[in-house]
């Protein structure tokens, strides 16, 4: 039995998977707002370069199991989750989160904390809230 069938038919696979997927999604939504709160001026006696540091690591940590876990549901039912409106925003979500986050860096990130950074990082936070969203109704739609 391949890994894909395994996690079809095996009672605790799919779940399994889906509480790995949330607390990837738990560390990488909590520390981009934790570090919003930062930069909107909460906690300003917290460094933001070393909660930055923390935080994005413990982000990408997130990511990268929200990622892995969501392959591996996504390759058990390919065609349901292809065919399904909810998850196909996600993705393209997912995407924007992404360039988003590219322009922030590339433009010099914590570095360059003006208004336009902030708002960076308000988009941030909308669009991951928005993924998130989306992720719940994929079982509605």
């Amino acid at each position: 039995m391949n890994a894909f069938a395994f996690i079809k038919t095996h009672p605790w696979a799919y779940p399994g998977l889906e509480v790995v997927h949330l607390i990837g999604i738990a560390l990488l939504l909590g520390n981009l707002l934790l570090l919003e709160a930062r930069a909107w001026g909460a906690g300003a006696s917290i460094d933001l370069a070393a909660l930055s540091a923390l935080s994005l690591k413990l982000v990408l940590t997130g990511f990268g199991l929200a990622v892995l876990s969501g392959l591996l549901m996504f390759a058990s039912q390919p065609l349901e989750l292809i065919a399904n409106r909810a998850f196909t925003i996600k993705m393209g979500l997912i995407t924007l989160a992404g360039c988003n986050a590219a322009w922030f860096h590339g433009r010099g990130g914590f570095a360059r904390l003006d208004g336009m950074g902030k708002s960076i990082l308000l988009a941030s936070g909308l669009i991951w809230i928005a993924v998130l969203a989306c992720g719940r109704w994929i079982g509605y739609l």
